[in-house]
């Protein structure tokens, strides 16, 4: 796979985070806006989670019947009218709205990207690319942050979502000239009509089920993180706006640093072997944070550490993952990426809505959410790893 179509499959893969981590430094100028609290703002987040989760269902079965590209380039559209209408938002229950369809546009690159490195490459190539993938996404969680609390400062809020729709239109128009359809010709096209039946047959493989869930789990956490992290840097912490993106920079510093890493282990071990390893470092993590966290310290830099390890980690085990659920996929590919997507952002919503739930200003709800889910992703690790040994002998006795 060329470095142009990396590059852009990148973008498209950072679609979703983008719309997420650029605004969040604005959760106090949004709620002193629209006269609320943050725990309202947070609504904004949760809509957008939903609007992913359910919006790849559909994009699943239109990528396996008219291709990649066509459903791509309506899903940016959709983003980039949506971006507008939430940057002119009247009030918080218009802004929430908008953040849905923003949703329901963003999650076509999202799903497509992982069916194109799904048309083009094996297990272990697609976890290599997946992982390349991640230093282009990791960018974002950097660079957004920073630029989003720079715009909040000098132009206001609203200045977050047009930026947002200019990235959008530039993203439709990279993949108009410089991305080929990738659903070969002979790969026979799946019918819209047959769309439930092939999410019935997924959900009835409990090796795929398995893999979908320990990524959507892992990256549940991160998403309990950023949901929490606003009030825990900002406001409980006395972190500046402005100086927000450094801090949640670093994080992502380490999540883009573990995925180089990961991609160079490929070459000697296989996506399962280094998955099976990685979610216990996970949960290392997220169970220190919440040991940190209930001594309530008066300092920031005990929490960062475990946290570092946590979100770094994800670049082990979100690449892995997707790799070894959509290994095998074939025809019914864009379907498999949609699901996937769909499981991991819908137990992303529930947890982010949870941190808000579990509100009580501390840290303690964040990390709670995030070592809950460290003990889950070690469990179904497990759990799917045994059920896969089982299908391999049975295939080896066949």
């Amino acid at each position: 796979m060329n470095l142009r179509t990396i590059l852009i499959l990148g973008a498209l893969t950072a679609f979703g985070p983008l719309a997420i981590d650029f605004y969040l430094p604005a959760f106090p100028s949004m709620a002193l806006a629209f006269g609320t609290d943050e725990k309202h703002v947070q609504m904004t987040l949760a809509a957008y989670f939903l609007g992913l989760s359910i919006g790849q269902l559909g994009y699943g079965p239109m990528a396996d019947r008219f291709g990649r590209r066509i459903p791509l380039l309506a899903g940016l559209g959709l983003f980039t009218v949506a971006s507008l209408a939430c940057a002119y938002a009247p009030n918080l229950e218009w802004l929430i709205g908008a953040r849905f369809v923003q949703a329901l546009g963003g999650c076509a690159g999202m799903v497509i990207a992982r069916a194109v490195v799904s048309d083009k490459c094996d297990a272990v190539g697609s976890a290599k690319v997946y992982s390349q993938l991640m230093l282009v996404m990791g960018l974002a969680p950097i660079l957004a942050p920073m630029l989003g609390g720079l715009l909040v400062n000098t132009a206001g809020w609203q200045w977050i979502f047009l930026t947002l729709t200019g990235f959008s239109a530039l993203a439709a128009l990279a993949v108009a000239l410089g991305l080929p359809e990738s659903l070969p010709d002979y790969v026979p096209r799946q019918p819209l009509s047959g769309a439930l039946r092939q999410y019935g047959r997924l959900l009835k493989d409990q090796v795929f089920l398995g893999h979908a869930l320990t990524g959507g789990i892992a990256i549940a956490g991160m998403f309990a993180y950023i949901a929490g992290s606003p009030f825990v840097f900002i406001k409980l912490y006395g972190v500046p706006p402005e100086h927000f993106g450094w801090l949640f920079g670093t994080n992502a510093a380490g999540f883009i640093l573990m995925a180089q890493i990961n991609a160079r282990l490929l070459a000697k071990r296989g996506p399962a072997f280094l998955l099976a390893r990685a979610v216990w470092l996970y949960v290392a993590g997220g169970l220190v944070l919440l040991a940190v966290s209930s001594l309530h310290t008066t300092q920031l830099w005990p929490l960062l550490i475990p946290l570092f390890i946590c979100i770094a980690s994800l670049g082990c085990i979100a690449p892995n993952a997707s790799a070894c659920a959509m290994n095998g996929q074939g025809a019914r590919a864009g379907s498999a990426s949609a699901l996937l997507g769909c499981l991991q952002f819908s137990v992303a919503a529930g947890a982010s809505a949870l941190v808000g739930v579990l509100h009580d200003g501390t840290a303690m709800p964040m990390a709670m959410v995030i070592s809950l889910c460290g003990v889950l992703v070690v469990s179904v690790a497990i759990l799917t790893r045994r059920l896969q040994n089982t299908r391999a002998l049975a295939h080896a006795e066949a």
